[in-house]
């Protein structure tokens, strides 16, 4: 009986004949123009029934609230743009399932890759945890999570995107 019982959970976990975690460890990397630097730490995300909650332990980021999304595609290579190499663009759009075409936050009904802002602290470092309440781990499946150089307003007025700016870090999901 207990042997059934197992089989069936293991069963369960299964997810298109591959396993997946409950929890996943995102090595993050600093990006600029000219692609993918040093990692400056990792993001662990895990299911809870509140949503997905993402802890950082980062270092190296300017003091401030950041820009935080999941983009659309597993890379954070520069790419070009009218032009000119910018950094982590090839991490495509903010995951974005239902193309609703809108930023509304993490609460809103827009970009489900609408993350919470992500807070450094003075020394650089960002270890404060945050809840993404319409996303799973399951969702970040063959996406990368990239941090912006400013904050984010959730809008896309007056800028596009919330206006966060660059991407100056990006980690793709394993």
């Amino acid at each position: 009986m207990a042997r059934i019982a197992l089989g069936v959970i293991a069963g369960l976990a299964m997810f298109g004949g591959q396993a997946f975690a409950a929890e996943v460890v995102i090595p993050v990397n600093a990006v600029d123009a000219s692609g993918i630097g040093a990692q400056i730490g990792t993001l662990k995300a895990k299911d809870t029934k509140a949503g997905l909650l993402v802890t950082p332990k980062l270092a190296g980021l300017t003091p401030g609230p950041h820009g935080f999304h999941v983009h659309e595609n597993p890379s954070c290579a520069a790419k070009e743009q009218d032009g000119k190499a910018m950094p982590g663009l090839a991490a495509g759009g903010h995951f974005d399932p239902d193309k609703t075409g809108k930023h509304e936050g993490p609460w809103g009904h827009g970009h489900e890759g609408d993350m919470p802002a992500l807070a450094v602290n003075g020394d650089g470092t960002a270890i404060d945890a945050v809840t993404v309440p319409r996303l799973k781990v399951a969702d970040l499946k063959g996406r990368s999570i990239v941090i912006h150089a400013g904050a984010d307003n959730y809008a896309d007025q007056p800028k596009p995107l919330g206006g966060g700016g660059p991407r100056i870090a990006c980690g793709v999901v394993p």
